[in-house]
């Protein structure tokens, strides 16, 4: 399948087009982010904290009578480099190990998936959190805790394809040619184990926003003045009944993002998957 046909498959799946939209959108809206915000993100101004929705202030205002809106604006730079950064973190490490692990086996595999597994043995979320109180609580510690804590999920899903596709008579016939290990594995294995690799990737984009969030929530990740979504809504959670929308406007914000990266991975999932789009 050429690059315009798979285009049109997921313009024609109505998952992955719903989520190209929304994921579009926020990615717009964090490029033109200085010409859309009507404020600075952090800006003070005590005479109009907590205010509603107006037309001076569209999303109303937060407790130090910041303009909301402007910080969700600015947050979404922050939330899709969270989701890129930490996945890139993931993915090359993960896909080399899967590598190794899956084409050498012995002693290489057992020790590599036993290392995946201790890791793995780890609630997401608690790992994070333990990584981040180590590193020290910013930002880019935050994208370094969610990458590591991923590593190994792609390992298993690279393993689990090179097992597959080692076993392909064209793989052992370069091998018997006098094929080097490195160009089987990097000529052959690696770019035909894309696809699975290329949809979780996209999901995992919307997992690491959420766990990045999360973090922000607890106060391990950006830290203030950074307009962070999550950082947002453990702000608004001490005002939730004075001022619902401070923490309304954030949460709106990740889940439209989340749910956009989850569309387009499962509707890329049917493109590139045959036996699902043979159904």
């Amino acid at each position: 399948m050429n690059k315009a046909e798979l285009f049109k498959e997921l313009l024609e799946n109505r998952n992955a087009a719903l989520g190209m939209v929304l994921i579009l959108l926020i990615c717009l809206v964090a490029v033109f982010g200085p010409w859309l915000a009507p404020a600075s993100p952090i800006a003070v101004a005590p005479l109009d904290r907590l205010q509603g929705p107006s037309m001076a202030h569209l999303f109303g205002t937060d407790s130090l009578g910041r303009d909301i809106l402007s910080r969700v604006i600015y947050g979404a730079r922050i939330s899709i480099m969270i989701g890129v950064i930490s996945v890139a973190i993931s993915l090359v490490p993960g896909t080399l190990l899967g590598l190794v692990a899956g084409y050498f086996g012995g002693k290489a595999d057992g020790v590599i998936m036993r290392l995946m597994d201790v890791l793995l043995a780890f609630p997401a979320i608690l790992l994070a959190i333990f990584i981040t109180a180590i590193l020290g609580p910013s930002l880019i510690n935050t994208m370094i805790a969610v990458g590591i804590v991923y590593i190994p999920h792609y390992a298993r899903i690279v393993r689990s394809s090179v097992l597959s596709l080692k076993e392909q008579l064209y793989v052992q016939a370069i091998g018997h040619l006098g094929g080097s290990h490195t160009r089987i594995l990097l000529g052959h294995l690696l770019p035909n184990s894309f696809p699975p690799i290329i949809v979780y990737a996209t999901l995992g984009m919307g997992t690491a926003v959420l766990q990045a969030a999360a973090l922000g929530f607890l106060g391990l990740g950006a830290q203030p003045p950074q307009p962070e979504w999550g950082a947002m809504l453990s702000e608004g959670r001490k005002f939730i009944q004075l001022a619902p929308h401070v923490a309304a406007f954030p949460g709106a914000a990740i889940l439209i993002l989340v749910l956009g990266f989850n569309l387009f991975g499962d509707g890329l999932r049917d493109v590139l998957d045959p036996s699902l789009r043979s159904q």
